[in-house]
């Protein structure tokens, strides 16, 4: 988890001008005191300078500094030692930063017209996007803007799906209700599930409705045309053509998704027959193991190659090579020091949470931190020894040795280059945990063949491949609504539809307008954008495959490892150490050489499952 951009609660620069102008004026009679009065309101209301541009940015980030700190430990304790106390400290500190933010983010909109230097105003540009729904300097509005928040995450989180079982009434959580739809094979069963959880949204409805009207405004007053572009704005381009872009990109990833649905599709159709899954068309969105649809793994076993086998067991070879699961991180971080990384600190080693403590309970959620913006570096993690976590914790570090490749930077910048970055940052070193990885250290003698490729890469299709549409969808209808091309009234019908068109997806039952789906989803009561995982999964192949050319590599990207290559590593500081300093696609051309987003490196990773996926699908009607 990347660090969140925090601010200090501080004053609002106009006012301190004004006090230290009414302070010179102390000794004044009556007559200078009222003249210099009108000199201070004819100030206030002139346009600012560059200089109380600069004097603001400088307070900003000094300020920054400080409760960034403050932050981060009450919400490390809060996450590792849940308690009462613990709770209300975070809750005390976020809430100095939720009340400020609006304000200084209306502070630096000030400054729109100012003419600042690029640095200056990418640092403005960046405290104006600090809430994702920015409200208007209405104090009742604000208010509202955070009821509905609050009581739409609590409408999420306390949703429950009752039924009966046996006779007697059982009530399923969120998490839960994911499980079953993982692991049930009853498509009775998965239809219920997929019903009963949809039960939580309706009444989100019109709170989301007046939540995107008081956004809207906010977004207006920092001087954005509405939440759409306000959204969009954040990726160093016109908001316009990156929308166009995005879903350029799609189109090139789509041969493979559509190849990758036919053959999932038929699998499917294959399993409960035609009565269940036709032979064509889109699929039923409650079958594939996941509550949204957005990923499949659960399916490998219906639709996996004869030929699936890796030729290893990662989950022994873990087992047999490691103590304890601080060696686990102490292999990962011997990944990072081959490409010639320094070490991780001490502190690192005696403040990280490795284990589920067993006297209290924590957030076993895997995250990374950087505690003072420096060297204070930590993971969180209840470490399972699989291989699953093993992976997970070569990710995670990832994450860390971002965070201190950019402490140089000023505190504004001290963050990835995009919102995708970090992300694509940890799982591109997690695409060379390969079998060439495993024999460098040591824990098989040689790489298997190639054999058991088309078992791994279709897997890794079922996740990674199959989410892409998805993560495109959620932000493509929230950019709708916010902009009125959805309507209030067509809120759901314009879901399904975009779910059909890039997903090739469809309800298990009819929907209307007495639903709202979208808000199953908690990305959307959340409001947490979901175009950072779009990127973040095109990004991470477009590095794996830049690092793999700069360490020489040759052959297939699936059995690319760049351990040990010190020339890939000094490619990918220097990417790391810009933060968010310049624009994305500098940052891009740093480590890749082109400063596009270029969904290529996907289709060239998959390639050999491409082909099988067409053979596959030689005499069966694709599409929907």
């Amino acid at each position: 988890m990347s660090k969140p951009k925090i601010l200090h609660k501080i004053k609002p620069l106009t006012a301190v001008f004004c006090a230290a102008m009414l302070a010179s004026c102390g000794q004044a009679t009556r007559e200078e005191s009222a003249s210099s009065t009108v000199a201070e309101i004819e100030i206030i209301e002139s346009s600012p300078t560059v200089a109380e541009a600069q004097a603001f940015i400088a307070e900003a980030e000094a300020s920054l500094e400080i409760i960034g700190k403050e932050l981060a430990h009450v919400s490390w304790l809060a996450n590792t030692n849940i308690s009462y106390d613990s709770q209300v400290a975070e809750a005390t500190v976020s809430q100095r930063f939720t009340e400020l933010s609006v304000n200084l983010a209306n502070e630096a909109a000030r400054y729109n017209s100012v003419a600042l230097s690029e640095q200056d105003r990418r640092k403005l540009e960046l405290l104006k996007q600090v809430l994702v729904f920015p409200a208007p300097q209405d104090s009742e509005k604000t208010r509202e803007l955070a009821e509905i928040g609050s009581s739409m995450n609590a409408m999420y989180g306390t949703g429950r799906y009752c039924r009966e079982v046996n006779g007697q009434e059982e009530c399923l959580t969120g998490d839960q209700m994911e499980n079953l739809m993982r692991e049930s094979r009853d498509p009775d069963e998965l239809e219920e599930i997929w019903v009963g959880w949809r039960e939580v949204s309706p009444p989100m409805r019109e709170l989301y409705q007046r939540q995107v009207e008081i956004g809207n405004e906010g977004a207006q007053e920092l001087g954005y045309d509405n939440l759409s572009v306000f959204w969009r704005s954040k990726y160093d381009m016109d908001s316009d053509d990156f929308m166009v872009d995005a879903n350029d990109q799609w189109q090139r990833v789509k041969p493979l998704y559509d190849a990758l649905h036919c053959h999932v599709r038929d699998g499917l159709n294959n399993f409960y027959g035609d009565d269940v899954v036709p032979a064509n068309g889109s699929i039923p969105a409650h079958l594939l193991g996941n509550q949204w649809a957005q990923q499949w793994t659960s399916l490998y076993d219906l639709v996996k190659p004869e030929t699936s086998e890796l030729g290893y067991d990662l989950d022994q070879l873990v087992q047999g090579n490691l103590d304890d699961e601080v060696e686990m991180v102490e292999t990962a971080e011997r990944f990072f020091t081959s490409l010639g990384f320094e070490p991780l600190p001490d502190t690192f080693w005696d403040r990280s949470m490795f284990l589920e403590p067993v006297d209290h309970q924590a957030v076993c959620h895997a995250s990374a931190w950087s505690m003072d913006g420096q060297d204070d570096l930590r993971i969180k993690m209840c470490i399972d020894m699989n291989a699953e976590d093993f992976t997970t914790v070569h990710h995670e570090l990832g994450h860390n040795f971002y965070q201190r490749a950019y402490k140089e930077q000023p505190v504004l910048f001290r963050e990835s280059a995009n919102d995708g970055f970090h992300e694509a940052t940890g799982d591109v070193i997690s695409l060379s945990v390969t079998p060439k990885y495993l024999v460098d250290i040591g824990w098989l003698e040689e790489e298997p063949g190639v054999e058991g490729d088309l078992g791994y890469l279709l897997n890794l299709a079922l996740d990674k491949i199959a989410f892409l549409p998805f993560a495109l969808v959620v932000d493509q209808w929230r950019w709708q609504v916010f902009n009125g091309e959805i309507a209030p009234e067509n809120y759901n019908e314009a879901w399904w539809a975009l779910r059909e068109e890039y997903q090739g997806i469809t309800p298990p039952v009819e929907r209307n307008e007495n639903h709202f789906d979208p808000g199953a989803k908690y990305h959307i009561p959340g409001n947490t954008p979901y175009m950072r995982y779009f990127l973040a999964y095109i990004q991470q192949f477009q590095f794996h495959r830049a690092l793999c050319e700069t360490a020489g590599h040759e052959g297939q990207l699936n059995r690319c490892s760049i351990y040990g290559n010190e020339a890939a590593g000094e490619k990918l500081q220097a990417m790391l150490q810009m933060g968010a300093s310049r624009p994305w696609q500098e940052a891009m051309e740093a480590i890749t050489g082109q400063p596009e987003l270029d969904a290529s490196a996907i289709i060239d990773y998959f390639a050999p499952l491409k082909v099988w996926l067409d053979g596959q699908n030689e005499d069966r009607q694709c599409g929907w």
